[in-house]
């Protein structure tokens, strides 16, 4: 383990879980690599007591940018009280901007709307930016229909109009993205990408699942549902609250394997699971990027999967060496945040070679329990009740063996649980929408090994 760190930005240390003991012939490696962030005057949103300014930390408020972008679509106006809580959870977030953040107020339908500063560029929050935001969103109203490209796209344009470290995206739908092609979608997702993070949320239950945490997923944010409008006020706070508590933005994971070895994936396990693989971007010879987005005080785990060239016993090497990278500014050098290293030593002890891991084993049991979870609800919407029956079935039984009682319990109101140890359940003949749909939406949230 290793970490690095300026003395006015968080510290980074990355710690490396592995049984690196393989049999002979063997060449898979597996290791959970866990980042954790601390310091740095991280404070969960809290102002920032800088006495200095030279040394204010990168999530300074002059150094972060926030847009909100907010459904109003006519499906808003049913019922009333939707748009209504959504006015309130937007001024919510406003009040928790830190003094200095750069900010926007977008209105989504069919095409997206500068609500607030309305100039093309972004406002300064303070005492009276903050009144003036608050007051404009009292002409927010319904009407139209939903192109979230759109609102994203607009919102990628306030975001790119600041020269700060940290951007981000706090986007609310209620329903379809039905008012432009899927591959539209897709197209400005790819476009945002890498510029800005993002937070999505559906309110009520007449929204998709999957485009909601697929725009979280593409922008790596956070997705969830607000079953109940009333709820949305608390839920924007706690989004904004975390929007401030990041201090280093584009940090990525930078994977180097030996010659002969490759990465076969990488994968977020926790806090939620989130796969990588296909988002490396080439560093240099034998070396990969992938993306990790905003960190604050936090700690999060990567699976990674190497395959190494086979071996004889006695022999071992570098399967592969982990670096945290913080992009340089322009003609600058990139910093090493923190590094470990992944290894492989063959050897005829099978007792050392047949020993699993515990964090491997956990978080592969976890990225098992959200696959089961999401193909189980898809065949019970196909119609298919001993396939979903199966599939729910073993997601009671990880949940159960891992501890997880957040989905243990979001399960049990999908299915009748008749034992949780052996995975027996039954299917419920009628399951509300609503928990159906949060047992989708946070099917990929895991729990943490117990070390």
């Amino acid at each position: 383990m290793a970490n690095f760190a300026k003395s006015n930005a968080p510290r980074f240390s990355v710690d490396v879980y592995q049984n690196q003991y393989l049999p002979e012939g063997a060449q898979e490696v597996n290791a959970i690599v866990t980042v954790t962030s601390t310091g740095g005057g991280t404070t969960g949103g809290l102002p920032l007591p800088v006495t200095d300014p030279a040394r204010a930390p990168l999530g300074d408020g002059g150094s972060a940018a926030v847009v909100v972008m907010v459904d109003c679509s006519g499906s808003m106006d049913y019922p009333p009280t939707k748009l209504r809580n959504a006015r309130a959870a937007t001024a919510a977030a406003i009040d928790t901007l830190r003094d200095g953040v750069r900010f926007a107020v977008v209105a989504g339908t069919h095409k997206a709307r500068e609500v607030f500063p309305g100039n093309g560029t972004l406002a300064t929050a303070d005492p009276l930016t903050r009144a003036e935001a608050k007051d404009a969103l009292r002409g927010l109203s319904a009407g139209g229909g939903t192109a979230i490209g759109t609102w994203l796209r607009l919102a990628d344009q306030l975001l790119g109009s600041a020269d700060v470290a940290i951007r981000h995206g706090i986007l609310l739908t209620d329903g379809r993205n039905e008012h432009e092609e899927p591959g539209q979608l897709r197209d400005a997702l790819e476009a945002c990408a890498g510029h800005f993070t993002c937070d999505a949320r559906g309110v009520g239950t007449d929204w998709e699942v999957k485009e909601v945490t697929g725009i979280a997923s593409a922008l790596l944010g956070s997705a969830d549902i607000v079953a109940d409008p009333d709820g949305l006020a608390a839920d924007f706070t706690r989004m904004m609250e975390n929007a401030m508590g990041k201090e280093v933005a584009d940090v990525a994971l930078r994977l180097w394997t030996p010659q002969g070895s490759r990465i076969k994936f990488v994968k977020q396990v926790a806090p939620t699971v989130e796969e990588l693989t296909d988002r490396r971007t080439q560093a240099g010879p034998r070396a990969g990027d992938y993306p990790t987005g905003s960190w604050g005080d936090e700690s999060r785990d990567y699976h990674v999967c190497v395959e190494v060239p086979a071996a004889e016993v006695g022999q071992e090497m570098l399967a592969a060496r982990v670096s945290l990278i913080l992009p340089a500014p322009e003609g600058g050098t990139p910093q090493t945040l923190g590094q470990g290293l992944v290894r492989a030593v063959w050897t005829d002890d099978m007792v050392a070679t047949t020993s699993i891991n515990p964090q491997v084993a956990h978080y592969t049991g976890q990225a098992e329990l959200a696959q089961v979870i999401q193909t189980g609800l898809e065949l019970r919407k196909a119609g298919d009740e001993a396939g979903a029956t199966a599939k729910l079935g073993r997601a009671v039984q990880l949940a159960n063996a891992s501890g997880n009682a957040d989905t243990a319990k979001l399960l049990s109101k999908v299915v009748d649980v008749v034992d949780a140890a052996t995975g027996t359940v039954r299917l419920k003949a009628k399951v509300a929408e609503a928990d159906e749909m949060t047992l989708e939406t946070r099917s990929t949230k895991t729990v943490r090994v117990k070390r």
